[in-house]
């Protein structure tokens, strides 16, 4: 039987996460309240933001900075809750 979650990504009951897709205590947090559409729909966001950045995911800052914007989608918190990752205009 499929675990079914009050996605906050979402704002709807969905299909939960099968694991646990992150560390520590956010990736707890993320597997109660984020559905695996929920979670698709920020990974969509995560590269388009690493892309546009030119964002190394060995560098710690970068992760660090992901990690807050992962935050904000997610759950509408911290400094980068209110300001989406929009990508630049393209180039003509």
């Amino acid at each position: 039987m499929t675990r079914m979650v009050d996605c906050v990504v979402l704002k709807r009951e969905a299909p939960g996460l099968t694991r646990v897709p992150y560390p520590g205590e956010l990736g707890k947090r993320i597997f109660e309240n984020v559905s695996e559409e929920g979670w698709k729909k920020w990974i969509e966001q995560q590269t388009m933001i690493i892309n546009e950045n030119g964002l190394s995911t060995m560098d710690p800052q970068a992760l660090e900075r992901l990690e807050q914007h992962m935050i904000g989608f997610l759950f509408g918190e911290g400094e980068l809750a209110d300001k989406p990752f929009t990508p630049p205009p393209a180039k003509k």
